[in-house]
């Protein structure tokens, strides 16, 4: 019995390799198909919204669909225009952040602490600050080249789900306890990716407001980067602040650039940890190690997207785990829980 056990765990193990070897290869296909199904589950909980007040589906499937397509298109364009004109005038950032360094040095050497002026100007480079960001913000190109895919996808998909719910209750018509299970499960998935939508919305239009009353440049670009780098715990947050905080750095003055530090740490804080949980509850929250070997598996899988989608698969997997009594324990092992409550 032991042994079959041990053979199991050895054919699960190798199934999972051989999965994550074909997501693998295809990535460019499977980044459509998981942003197809992840952006469908939270427009499907916006049509459940509209259903519910007695808005017939096939008008708020269109009304949400085109809203949805036209507010991507909006910010698609302005983040173009915006990165195009940061990436062209980085050399003036990067000559205004020298000279606030070699101010820095001078105001430090009239207190007899000796800096090597030489070496740090040599060392520094702008684009080394910005070019995380960058590149990063570049993947949104990536994104926009199937942007036509995944909007089809996303038709596709929302235009199936009934008639999907109907094979399944064919499928599983002697197996009532399968349908519950796969029900829980899409309402668990649905309610994660609304709320992770809505609070990532929030922190970028926080994040923009900001900006805008501080005076810094691209807002709105900032405002985009902290609402996609929301999905990317503890580091996201620190990553989207690098570019807006150093712009504050060399455009403003020193006073400003620390209040937007505390701005920033407090829209975050008060969102991953406050908000979100509020919502969410502490059940759907994933171990820090688990969210970090995520991080590292799905970046190396899917490439810089697959840093963004990390965690959503990740939480997909566990609601997945917890809607079968069977696989819950594994739900379990993922979770937070441990971090937050004291065993007795």
């Amino acid at each position: 019995m032991e042994e079959e056990k041990v053979r199991n765990y050895f054919f699960y193990f190798a199934s999972f390799v051989i999965i994550i070897a074909g997501f693998k290869a295809a990535n460019e296909i499977v980044i459509v198909l998981f942003l197809s199904i992840f952006t469908s589950s939270i427009i499907s909980s916006i049509l459940n919204i509209l259903e519910k007040k007695h808005i017939p589906r096939l008008i708020s499937y269109l009304l949400v669909l085109g809203i949805f397509t036209l507010i991507s298109l909006l910010l698609a364009y302005i983040v173009n225009i915006s990165l195009k004109d940061f990436i062209t005038n980085l050399p003036i950032y990067e000559s205004k952040l020298q000279q606030a360094i070699v101010d820095t040095i001078a105001f430090t050497d009239s207190y007899g602490y000796e800096i090597d002026k030489k070496t740090i100007l040599d060392a520094l480079n702008l684009n080394s600050f910005f070019g995380i960001t960058t590149n990063l913000i570049g993947s949104i190109g990536t994104f926009l080249s199937k942007f036509l895919l995944i909007i089809i996808g996303i038709g596709f998909i929302l235009a199936e789900s009934k008639s999907f719910e109907k094979k399944l209750i064919l499928i599983f018509r002697k197996e009532g306890d399968k349908i519950e299970h796969f029900n829980l499960f899409s309402s668990n998935i649905q309610k994660y990716f609304l709320v992770k939508t809505a609070t990532s919305f929030l922190t970028g239009f926080l994040v923009a407001i900001t900006l805008i009353f501080f005076n810094i440049d691209y807002p709105i670009l900032w405002g985009v980067v902290a609402m996609l780098f929301n999905f990317i715990p503890v580091v996201g947050s620190i990553i989207a602040a690098i570019p807006a905080v150093l712009l504050s750095f060399v455009t403003t003055d020193l006073n400003t650039t620390l209040i937007l530090i505390v701005l920033y740490l407090a829209i975050n804080i008060s969102i991953s940890n406050i908000i979100e949980p509020k919502f969410m509850g502490k059940e759907l929250g994933l171990s820090p190690l688990v969210i970090f070997f995520s991080l590292i598996l799905w970046g190396w899988v899917l490439g810089i997207v697959g840093m963004f989608l990390a965690v959503p698969i990740t939480m997909t997997l566990k609601i997945a785990f917890d809607s079968n009594d069977t696989t819950k324990w594994i739900s379990l092992l993922m979770s937070n829980i441990g971090n937050n409550q004291k065993t007795t």
